[in-house]
């Protein structure tokens, strides 16, 4: 007899987001709360997107342009693209969903690294598909080497979060490079470049739009460094006739009304985006600096955020609850099958310094339950 629910299905465990500030508020009574465990842009939306989104409103009653032709001649103009080349979606991760109900079959492999962003491996396993998780180096960085020997005449998709997620470390030109010249041409390749504009000022970064593949899907979000995260926009480039196939399984309508105007509003706003990047370098600086001074080995990362080992699981879920009675909302990591580490999202310099005096509260309590890291 047939189960109702395909094992795939029942295997899968819910993706879990970052504590949201209302929750932490009714359960501490706190009025202070720095969150810093989702990437979010903390300096906020663009008053452009603000201004493109508020006008919207007037229009809610009206489905969006199903073809989104305003954001996409504006992607267009940036990237030197046309537009049967782009798709858009709920976020990037809509687009991978698409991605995986085109391409993706049951028992077809999909190679990637071990602790990369769990967002996609779940949407590859809810249709059945067989993950190929190579292990990373020990400098935390993708082993292009090992996951090119993976790929198989099976292998229907490799996943690169580059840079990843929850690492922020990246590979580099030649990496990607000598990755491709073993990838057949029935594979599709992924790059994931949800931090590509924090990434993009790295001389080895392999920028996916100076390459012309045709087997090569690119993702970008606006959720990260456009601080539009809240209404979910996300976009993807490819060779027109997988981003074709991608809109035959695209809902109709999507992004909505208000995600296309504040994606479209975000573009214009460049100065937005270089605010964005000058706190995001200083404020990384500072933090990376203060984790390497307490004993933490911080790794080094490209993104908006900074990873780091706490010595167990048990220390990892320590450090958060403790911080939490301080406002602070830091990201453990045992969904990504890193127990024993945590991520911190750059926030803004006053977020910044509140995380510091509840570490400086922490911390001592912390050491003499686990001990020194030094």
């Amino acid at each position: 007899m047939k189960k109702l629910v395909p094992d795939y299905i029942e295997n899968l465990e819910v993706y879990q987001a970052g504590k949201p500030i209302d929750e932490l508020a009714r359960e501490k009574g706190l009025t202070k709360i720095s969150k810093l465990a989702s990437n979010e842009n903390p300096l906020g939306p663009s008053p452009f997107a603000i201004r493109e989104m508020t006008n919207a409103l007037w229009d809610v009653h009206r489905y969006p342009d199903m073809f989104a032709h305003q954001l996409k001649n504006s992607l267009c103009e940036l990237y030197n693209l046309k537009p049967q080349n782009i798709i858009l979606g709920n976020g990037s991760e809509g687009i991978m969903g698409y991605i995986c109900r085109a391409f993706l079959q049951p028992d077809e492999e999909v190679v990637t690294s071990e602790n990369t962003f769990i967002g996609f491996l779940i949407l590859a396993k809810s249709v059945g598909a067989k993950l190929i998780q190579v292990p990373r180096r020990s400098d935390y960085k993708y082993d292009v080497e090992a996951m090119a020997k993976k790929i198989t005449p099976n292998t229907k998709i490799v996943y690169i979060a580059n840079p990843d997620n929850p690492t922020g470390t990246y590979i580099t030109k030649a990496e990607f490079d000598y990755l491709m010249g073993h990838v057949p041409s029935h594979t599709i390749v992924i790059l994931d470049e949800a931090y590509f504009e924090f990434a993009q000022g790295q001389w080895d970064y392999p920028d996916s739009m100076t390459y012309r593949y045709d087997n090569v899907l690119t993702l970008r979000t606006f959720s990260k460094a456009y601080g539009i995260s809240g209404v979910r926009c996300g976009y993807g480039f490819g060779h027109d006739y997988l981003i074709g196939n991608l809109h035959k399984v695209k809902l109709p309508f999507e992004p909505s009304l208000i995600a296309q105007k504040g994606a479209f509003g975000a573009l214009k706003d460049y100065p937005h985006l270089v605010r964005t990047l000058d706190n995001n370098k200083a404020c990384y600086t500072e933090l990376f600096n203060y984790l390497t001074s307490q004993g933490f080995r911080p790794i080094p990362s490209v993104t908006n955020f900074v990873t780091f080992k706490t010595g167990s699981e048990e220390a990892s879920l320590y450090l958060f609850n403790e911080l939490l009675n301080f406002g602070v909302i830091i990201r453990p990591l045992r969904a990504n099958l890193m127990p024993d580490h945590v991520r911190i999202s750059i926030g803004t310099k006053d977020e910044m310094t509140h995380l510091y005096e509840a570490m400086e509260n922490v911390l001592p309590k912390f050491i003499a339950k686990f001990g020194k890291l030094l």
